[in-house]
């Protein structure tokens, strides 16, 4: 006789894992994205084809072609001017290889969906699942696209509120895709009946909003070069509030536009979460959880140390390429460690 929910169980095993993988090249995804903007290289391909462009240039001739057209946008006429063909290769290959790594990434989203499909080894409440994600796949490659455009008008800049919104916009997919992989290997909360563990896990969800909108906020310094002013720890120059801080009118463009304003604000949110990380593990010491969710307490603590030390040597060092792109992807294991906490701290099936 077969055992359907054991065939059932490692459908869902299989599913979690292909997910899992998933995620992971997104995360080398945002990495790769956060290089790509450090070298300054995001606005090295002017055009967006996304059948016809997977060959990059082969002959001298093709990227002699790929050059001139380049040299018709505003960063080689403000930014590179004078550039030479092999300078030109040097920042190509970034943006090349993040928007291949995008491609890929939709492969190897499809392929193993329709096998799946086709096999019907989906269960059918995790389908509209499945779809979104690839849904919100495409649509990011869309956003991708629009943040670009932003730099190839006039000013030779991607703008930062794009810039921001497709960022956020992968944490979102990346989370979601997380979400989805672990409950399927974890259907059951093991959690639940711990007495006040709905206060332990609105305590945590707190973290990952500060966390969030940390994010956001480091996307904002990245979208307006925010990191390269005020090189010094712990005070801005010698101030704890600049000069200038929030000289714009109308006030709010200070919190999206104002580069003093922009690094201060993430500063503070940075103090906050000082604050907050330790409080929230000396909460969570109090309460008989499982042994693999303490560890993700344990976890989140020490990646956050790691990323507060990141944080301080990236902004001390002027924002180096390896330190700058670090520091991204320890904001992203910050917000993984984080999920899976609250992952752990669920009372309801999420499937």
């Amino acid at each position: 006789m077969i055992d359907f929910s054991n065939s059932q169980h490692n459908d869902d095993r299989a599913i979690a894992l292909w997910l899992i993988i998933i995620a992971l090249l997104i995360y080398g995804m945002v990495i790769l994205g956060g290089v790509t903007r450090l070298t300054g290289s995001g606005l090295s391909m002017v055009e967006w084809e996304p059948i016809m462009g997977v060959l990059p240039p082969l002959t001298e001739q093709e990227w002699q072609e790929t050059f001139e057209k380049y040299k018709q946008f505003p960063e080689y006429q403000k930014k590179n001017k004078g550039m030479n063909l092999d300078e030109f290769k040097g920042i190509f290959v970034f943006e090349y290889s993040h928007r291949m790594l995008g491609r890929f990434i939709g492969l190897a989203f499809f392929i193993p969906f329709m096998f799946f499909l086709l096999k019907k080894r989906i269960r059918p409440q995790l389908m509209p699942k499945l779809i979104l994600m690839f849904v919100l796949g495409g649509l990011q490659g869309l956003l991708g696209w629009y943040m670009v455009k932003s730099g190839l008008v006039k000013d030779p800049h991607v703008s930062q509120y794009r810039l921001t919104a497709h960022l956020s916009a992968a944490i979102l997919i990346y989370g979601y895709i997380l979400w989805v992989a672990w409950s399927l290997l974890n259907p059951s909360p093991e959690n639940a009946w711990v007495r006040g563990i709905e206060n332990l896990r609105k305590y945590t969800k707190i973290a990952a909003a500060l966390i969030i909108i940390m994010i956001v906020s480091g996307a904002l310094v990245a979208g307006t070069r925010a990191g390269l002013g005020y090189n010094t720890f712990p005070l801005m120059n010698g101030y704890f509030f600049p000069p200038g801080l929030f000289d714009m009118s109308p006030f709010y463009l200070n919190f999206v536009e104002n580069k003093t304003t922009i690094q201060f604000n993430h500063r503070m949110l940075a103090y906050l979460l000082i604050l907050y990380i330790p409080f929230l593990w000396y909460k969570a010491n109090k309460y008989v959880l499982t042994a693999r969710t303490r560890s993700a307490f344990y976890l989140l603590f020490i990646i956050f140390a790691l990323q507060i030390t990141l944080g301080i040597t990236t902004l001390l060092f002027e924002v180096p390429v390896a330190l700058g792109a670090a520091h991204q992807g320890g904001a992203l294991l910050l917000f993984t460690a984080v999920l899976f906490v609250i992952h752990e701290l669920r009372v309801g099936k999420s499937l």
